[in-house]
């Protein structure tokens, strides 16, 4: 009988070791399985977390690629249109210098003008006012008053321009150290980088933002 107790006593013993041993082994499952799945969601949340950034980089490339396209073709518009006002700007310039250079006496006050303040701005030396074959037919006779008046003082001289011109006249000292050209070819192409400047001046300043349309 003893040995049967003593058997007895072993058996619940070794029963009571593995459960013990079980629950262990439970405890460790269980908490390998919280391991593995809190490495598994992290490994999730990371992994959407830069699905996220590559389609927020993506969307950031396609919206700079889209505005800097609109940027071009909005560049591009721009320079036609300031072309366009340009050359507007200047066909009329010139109708309305052809229209003075028919009309005699406004003309040659005009002329007048322009010879006297080249005269004022000039330093001292005798002068030369170079003027078109036209304007030097019609003025050859009555040069020497016309030099006096806006010249007083000083050898102002009548001659032909070199290139041919619709009008004005360059004044230049005779030893070609300064002059002021006041020609309408050269006045038309000191007015054309005038206007564009303004041009785009203006265009710009009524042109949207396209950077606040990124960024805003």
């Amino acid at each position: 009988m003893e040995t049967d107790s003593q058997v007895s006593q072993l058996e619940q013993a070794l029963i009571r070791q593995a459960e013990s041993l079980a629950r262990e082994h439970l405890k460790n499952a269980e908490a390998a399985r919280t391991r593995i799945r809190a490495e598994f969601e992290e490994r999730i949340k990371l992994k959407e977390e830069r699905e996220v950034l590559a389609a927020k980089a993506e969307a950031e490339r396609k919206v700079r690629r889209r505005t800097q396209a609109a940027e071009t073709r909005l560049a591009a518009d721009l320079d036609r249109l300031r072309w366009a006002l340009t050359e507007s700007a200047l066909a009329q310039m010139r109708e309305r210098l052809r229209e003075l250079a028919k009309d005699t006496s406004r003309y040659e006050a005009a002329l007048t003008g322009l010879l006297r303040a080249a005269v004022a701005q000039l330093p001292a030396g005798d002068l030369v006012a170079e003027v078109s074959a036209a304007d030097y037919a019609r003025l050859a006779d009555r040069w020497p008053g016309i030099a006096a008046d806006v010249a007083p003082g000083r050898q102002l001289t009548l001659a032909l321009l070199e290139r041919p011109s619709e009008g004005g006249v360059r004044v230049r000292l005779a030893d070609n150290r300064a002059q002021i050209n006041q020609t309408f070819e050269a006045r038309q192409e000191r007015l054309a980088d005038d206007l564009a400047r303004v041009v785009m001046e203006r265009l710009f300043a009524s042109a949207p933002d396209l950077g606040t349309l990124v960024h805003g």
